[in-house]
C-alpha cells in the first residue's frame, strides 16, 4: 500500500522532510541556548560586586572593554581638546544631553569623557569649560555605543558641535587624533551650567548581560522552530494518509460515481462524434434545392 513512497514525487517530499526538521531542531535549540547564556550572564552579573566599588586601574590594563571589566573605575590623564554635546539623552525621565570631552593622553590617542548630563535642549545651550592644564580622570568604563545602544541618534543632521554616538568609528571622523575604543563616564558632579549643575551620567550594564528584551525573543524563537517542525512532520503524516486511502479505494474499485462519470463522459463523446459526422449525410433529409440522382449517380435537374 505504501510503494508510492518509493516514487520520484514522494522522493523529493521525503527528502525534504528528513532536511527540514533536523534544521529546526538545530535552530531551535540554538536559540535556546542563546536565551540560557543571557541567563547565565544575568545570574552572575547579579552575584559579582558592583563594578564602580573596585579599585581604579590604569585605562589601558582594562582594554579591550568585555563584560568582566565595563563599569571598573579607569584612570587616565591628559589635557582636555575637543568639545561635544550629545542630544537626545535622558536622565530621571527627564530630556536633555550629555557634555562629551576629548582627553589627550600622552600616547597621542584621546579618550572620550562624559563630565556630566544637562536637561534641556544641546542647540545654543551654554555648558561650563572644561578644566585647563593636565588633569588626571578616575570614571566608570564603557564600551564603544553602536546602534542598538538607548538614545543612539543615527539619523544624522546633528548641527556642528552634537554628535549621536560615542564612538571611537564616529569621534575619529571629526578630529585630527586617533580615539580609543572606550569612553568613560565621572561618578562625580561638576558645577555650573545654564541649567544648574551637571549631573553624573551613570554607568551602563554591559550588553548581552541582562534579560532584555532581546533574551526573551530567543525564547520565542526557539518555540517557533520546535513548532516549524512539528508542523512539517504533521503535514507529511497527512499527505501518506490520504495518499494511502487513494490507493486503497483504487484497488477496491471504489471510485466515486461523479469521478467516474467525468471520466467516462470524454471518452462517449469521442466514441459518437464519428457515428454522427458519418450518419449526417446519409440521413440528412434533402432540401428542395438538392439535385435528384439516377443510377449512375448523375445528376438529374
Amino acid at each position: 500500500m505504501y510503494r508510492f513512497l518509493l516514487t520520484p514525487r514522494w522522493w523529493g517530499i521525503n527528502l525534504f522532510v528528513v532536511l527540514a526538521i533536523p534544521f529546526c531542531v538545530f535552530m531551535g535549540t540554538w536559540q535556546l541556548g542563546r536565551f540560557e547564556d543571557r541567563v547565565q550572564s544575568h545570574e552572575q552579573a547579579e552575584k559579582a560586586p558592583d563594578p564602580s566599588t573596585r579599585a581604579a586601574k590604569p585605562l589601558d590594563a582594562l582594554l579591550p572593554v568585555d563584560k568582566v571589566t565595563s563599569g571598573r573605575p579607569a584612570t587616565a590623564t591628559g589635557t582636555y581638546a575637543d568639545q561635544f554635546l550629545v542630544p537626545g539623552r535622558k536622565l530621571e525621565d527627564r530630556e536633555g544631553f550629555y557634555v562629551l570631552n576629548m582627553l589627550r593622553t600622552d600616547s597621542g590617542k584621546a579618550l572620550p569623557v562624559v563630565r556630566g548630563w544637562l536637561p534641556g535642549s544641546a542647540t545654543d545651550a551654554r555648558v561650563p569649560a572644561a578644566p585647563k592644564g593636565e588633569v588626571t580622570v578616575t570614571g566608570d568604563l564603557q564600551a564603544s555605543e553602536n546602534t542598538h545602544s538607548d538614545g543612539v541618534n543615527v539619523r544624522g543632521g546633528l548641527p556642528s558641535g552634537q554628535v549621536g554616538m560615542i564612538s571611537a568609528a564616529t569621534l575619529v571622523n571629526l578630529v585630527p587624533y586617533d580615539v580609543y575604543d572606550a569612553w568613560v563616564t565621572l561618578p562625580e558632579a561638576e558645577a555650573g551650567g545654564t541649567g544648574g549643575a551637571m549631573k553624573p551620567v551613570p554607568a551602563a550594564a554591559p550588553e548581552g548581560s541582562g534579560l532584555d528584551l532581546k533574551a526573551f525573543q530567543n525564547l520565542g524563537y526557539t518555540g517557533e522552530w520546535f513548532v516549524f517542525a512539528a508542523f512539517v512532520l504533521f503535514m507529511w503524516f497527512r499527505l501518506v494518509r490520504r495518499e494511502a486511502e487513494a490507493e486503497r479505494d483504487i484497488a477496491l474499485g471504489l471510485v466515486p460515481e461523479e469521478a467516474a462519470a467525468e471520466a467516462a463522459d470524454p471518452a462517449a463523446e469521442t466514441a459518437e462524434a464519428p457515428d454522427a459526422a458519418e450518419g449526417a449525410p446519409k440521413d440528412a433529409p434533402e432540401g428542395p434545392s438538392s439535385p435528384d440522382y439516377d443510377v449512375a449517380s448523375t445528376p438529374v435537374r
